[in-house]
């Protein structure tokens, strides 16, 4: 893995932190190949009960880099369409993973970087995190998927006018309009995004990756569709060992001892 990208495991939780500091992590090739690397394979990794997606230093990401924009060459469109749809994997990948991602965000969130973010299941954002969609000021419309979840989480006119715009939303705003599940302070933010990635990574690990499964489905398909998920995914955590174990649990009146299988 480059170190454009760091990866630290700790009992369950995994850390990714997007590692280019002196430029706001923007991307870099290495970093979103990291990704598209490492997301599937901590997917399929019983181990892993959580994953906190982060920045180094004061940001959590800006996105594209505009530096490195200014200077390509001739302009191959085919070339950078592929280019563009081979980075959108990323943002699929962090939806559909079979793990709860948490975005920790510790900084500046913008443009594509805010995308990132927006296509984690959870967002806990310190005080003095910022977000902006960012595209209009470089002349873009979006990309990253965030027109889509955006609107999923805030509406269609509060998402216009955040992207129509591209103005600067505090933390604070951002709770305020549900983009965000929680503020901590800044010094607590590290502390409080473990303590939220323990819990996940101590819960039932398969019957949270059906839930995901579950929640995903429900933005975009019919209820007889999702009830029909419902079922097969229920039935299957049933088999669990973990489901076994929070019966004699509440038989025995305890906390659950939960193994992830």
């Amino acid at each position: 893995m480059s170190d454009d990208l760091l990866e630290t495991h700790a009992d369950g939780i995994v850390t990714l932190t997007l590692n280019r500091p002196d430029s706001m992590n923007a991307f870099s090739d290495p970093m979103i190949r990291g990704l598209i690397e490492a997301l599937p394979r901590l997917g399929a990794d019983a181990s892993v009960g959580a994953i906190i997606l982060t920045g180094a230093g004061r940001a959590f990401c800006a996105g594209g880099d505009v530096k490195a924009m200014a200077s390509r060459g001739e302009f191959d469109f085919e070339a950078r369409l592929e280019d563009l749809r081979f980075r959108h994997q990323v943002t699929n990948l962090l939806r559909t993973v079979p793990k709860v991602v948490i975005a920790m965000v510790n900084g500046a969130a913008i443009g594509a970087g805010f995308s990132l973010a927006l296509a984690c299941d959870l967002r806990i954002a310190g005080r003095s995190a910022r977000f902006a969609t960012g595209f209009v000021g470089v002349g873009f419309s979006g990309d990253f998927g965030g027109t889509w979840t955006l609107t999923q989480l805030i509406g269609t006119a509060r998402a216009r006018e955040m992207f129509y715009f591209g103005d600067m939303v505090d933390a604070s705003r951002a709770e305020t309009l549900g983009i965000v599940n929680r503020i901590a302070p800044d010094e607590e933010l590290l502390g409080e995004t473990t303590a939220m990635a323990r819990r996940l990574a101590d819960g039932p690990r398969v019957a949270l990756g059906y839930m995901k499964r579950n929640l995903h489905a429900a933005e975009s398909e019919p209820l007889a569709v999702v009830l029909d998920m419902e079922a097969m995914h229920q039935m299957r955590a049933a088999q669990t060992e973990d489901h076994r174990e929070a019966t004699r649990a509440f038989v025995e009146k305890r906390r659950p001892i939960f193994t992830g299988h």
